[in-house]
């Protein structure tokens, strides 16, 4: 009992710091990863399990923005349906990824990420011209694949797109990437769930702190700010970092 006890809270809590994490930056995958798989849980099921909790996150998420009154519904739903064929692609490889490709995708990812961030910004002609071309869509096409495959560091491939080739702010990034992320879970959802990989009593008990998280985060990113953002955002990227140079 106290075994089962334990486990509900160690949840919760990285529950908690990891929804924040994801809303605020990205990168909470990782630590709410490892954890599903020293309780026992394969790279698949943790993979897939973990999908539970970022989609309860994001309910929540979405919904702390709507009460900042920082929604985009109808242009978010739009970024959202270039990701969808992406993601049930990816899903469907994610089922068979090895640990080692798994680190070597996300070792190039973070290497990106962190270029983009030292990248100067468009001006905002630029900006506007580029807001709606092909490249921002080949780019969520892309994302929603990476999000179907392994997902852990997809927020910052999203902020980076809509920061870059979008005419985003920092806090409308984080509003439009809740909602993305929202909708494309649904089909990734459904295909591990076909598959068995998701148990669904630890990925509702991660949920639980994944929502409280996800919902602080996405008030405090509209009331606190840029760059609160920002000194989430370098610490967040910091973190998998880390964790990739120390496995």
């Amino acid at each position: 009992m106290d075994g089962e006890v334990s486990k509900i809270i160690l949840l919760v809590t990285i529950g908690l710091v990891a929804g924040f994490i994801n809303v605020m930056a990205g990168g909470g995958s990782t630590l709410t990863l490892p954890i599903l798989i020293f309780l026992g849980l394969d790279g698949s099921m943790a993979n897939g399990t973990n999908r539970v909790a970022i989609f309860i996150q994001n309910i929540f998420a979405v919904w702390g923005f709507h009460q900042e009154k920082e929604s985009y519904f109808k242009q978010s739903l739009k970024f959202s349906l270039f990701t969808l064929p992406g993601v049930i692609i990816g899903a469907f490889v994610a089922i068979h990824i090895s640990d080692e490709l798994f680190r070597r995708i996300l070792s190039m990812v973070i290497i990106l990420v962190i270029v983009s961030l030292f990248m100067p910004r468009p001006s905002r002609k630029a900006q506007e011209s580029r807001a709606a071309t092909f490249w921002l869509y080949l780019s969520l096409f892309g994302i929603g694949f990476y999000g179907g495959f392994i997902q852990a560091g997809v927020g910052f491939l999203l902020m980076a797109v809509l920061f870059h080739l979008g005419k985003f702010s920092l806090v409308q990034v984080n509003a439009h990437k809740v909602f993305i992320v929202l909708i494309y879970m649904v089909p990734a959802l459904v295909i591990f769930a076909l598959s068995g990989n998701i148990d669904w009593v630890y990925g509702l008990t991660l949920a639980v702190g994944n929502a409280g998280g996800g919902w602080i985060a996405a008030r405090l990113s509209v009331r606190r700010g840029e760059t609160f953002i920002r000194i989430v955002l370098g610490v967040a990227l910091l973190i998998m970092a880390y964790k990739l140079v120390t496995g």
